[in-house]
């Protein structure tokens, strides 16, 4: 096996483009002109952290990535090794070898929440994918098949609730949607009328709000206390809910089992139905995920949904529902009426890559990296935040909320930070009742710690200038 020097790597701590990627930029131009030789052994990562004076998660993920687009490959016993330039795909141009790397495209600005990290989507492997399905079977790229959608990624779906949610569902209850909301506009379409009561939970998802309005329904809203969501009302008239009881929405959380009983017998006993909104209990940091609500419903009066968006891709536009048996039916006479929305061509690109095992390696991946940012967060607002708010830890999710002491004002916090290059959500934005909320809900998952400590930086500041 060749052995060679290590071409020592600057890192620019005043240089925009995250650490990693400056790790990745090095090493790639370092084997495209030779200076690491094919077969080359990388230095562990713990010894190359240590040399660059980073975490041992940076580079682990520098050279992950580097894995993913084929400049390196892991070997057992023998750890990374440089692959040979013929298994990469390389430009054309004459100036190929020596050319910089490209500028990284802008990416959201912290703290967005809810945004996944897309620089550390599987491109290659996905693109590999792509031009399997095109050579075997380019067809099933635009087959929709039955009318819930692509049997194929229908069976994966199933198999993902089964083994990660809990979940004992046949393919045929479920349904292929594009995306989240739309799952939950048929859902109201299919099991509420105009003028019907919908109980949200408050705090919740502002949009949902509004949505729920524009379909003609009145909504109650549930407060959340230590159980999570309030149950309706003897006097509610509301025959659905809304609820994310493996973990509330912005709040952080996980419903208690005797919350959800009561849940499910209120529908039960008023003929009602409960949506769960999975939106993204993947991300569970500490343990496996929380069993999904559906998973426990043994008397069927839960519809589940689920989303690729925060797991896999916000660009995707493709999500599910999982019906009881009892509303099979009712779903597909909807979809007659309103038509299924969901694309179908990266739906069977999708169900091959999930049953290759590709979309859980990049999801153990994320998840991974999304738990050392959560603990940097998570440690810098114990550390220098502690005058200005407390934050809980729920060892979940893609946001944290730091609930802000009295004589704040969120909404004035939130409208400076963004002035101040920073997008920073006003908790009390999430509240259908006025003076319920005062925090500031904060995303970890689309930025690296490199990223995060400058604007953490930023807004300590502003709060001490508040």
């Amino acid at each position: 096996m060749p052995q060679t020097s290590w071409p020592a790597i600057s890192i620019d701590r005043q240089n925009p483009l995250p650490v990693f990627e400056q790790i990745c930029a090095a090493i790639r131009s370092r084997a495209v002109s030779g200076q690491l030789p094919a077969g080359s052994r990388m230095p562990p990562t713990r010894a190359l952290a240590t040399e660059l004076g980073v975490s041992r998660s940076t580079v682990v993920t520098a050279y992950d990535q580097l894995v993913a687009e084929g400049y390196l490959k892991a070997r057992q016993g023998s750890g990374f090794l440089v692959c040979t330039m013929g298994e990469v795909e390389l430009s054309a141009r004459p100036d190929a070898r020596t050319a910089s790397a490209p500028p990284a495209s802008p990416g959201p600005r912290p703290f967005v929440a809810g945004t996944p990290d897309m620089r550390l989507f599987p491109y290659r492997q996905w693109a590999k994918t792509v031009a399997r399905l095109c050579r075997s079977n380019p067809q099933a790229m635009f087959r929709a098949g039955d009318q819930f959608g692509n049997p194929a990624l229908r069976e994966a779906i199933a198999a993902h609730l089964r083994d990660w949610r809990g979940i004992d569902v046949a393919p045929d209850q479920v349904i292929v949607t594009a995306g989240a909301t739309d799952a939950l506009e048929l859902c109201m379409r299919t099991l509420a009328e105009p003028g019907d009561s919908i109980a949200l939970e408050s705090p919740g998802y502002p949009p949902l709000f509004a949505f729920s309005a524009a379909q003609g329904l009145q909504p109650v809203f549930l407060p959340i206390d230590a159980e999570g969501a309030s149950l309706p009302g003897p006097d509610t008239r509301a025959r659905l809910a809304i609820l994310t009881p493996s973990h509330q929405y912005p709040l952080g959380g996980a419903m208690s089992p005797s919350r959800r009983r009561a849940f499910v017998n209120w529908a039960q006993s008023s003929g009602g139905w409960i949506i769960e909104d999975d939106y993204d209990s993947e991300f569970r940091y500490s343990g496996r995920p929380i069993p999904a609500m559906a998973g426990g419903d043994t008397l069927g009066r839960t519809i589940y949904v689920g989303s690729f968006s925060k797991i896999f891709s916000n660009a995707l536009r493709l999500g599910y529902l999982v019906t009881p048996e009892t509303l099979t039916d009712r779903f597909r006479a909807t979809l007659r009426r309103f038509g299924l929305h969901a694309s179908s061509m990266p739906q069977q690109v999708l169900a091959e890559f999930m049953s290759s095992g590709e979309f859980y390696r990049h999801l153990r991946r994320v998840r991974r990296i999304y738990g050392e940012r959560r603990r940097f967060l998570l440690d810098r607002l114990a550390r220098d935040f502690a005058r200005y708010g407390t934050a809980a830890d729920h060892q979940a999710g893609m946001q944290t909320v730091l609930h802000l002491r009295p004589g704040l004002d969120d909404a004035a916090l939130a409208a400076r930070a963004r002035a101040a290059g920073l997008t920073v959500s006003a908790l009390s934005g999430y509240c259908a009742v006025p003076g319920r909320g005062n925090g500031l809900v904060l995303g970890f998952c689309a930025f690296s710690e490199v990223e995060m400590a400058p604007a953490l930086d930023a807004l300590r500041d502003l709060l001490a200038n508040a």
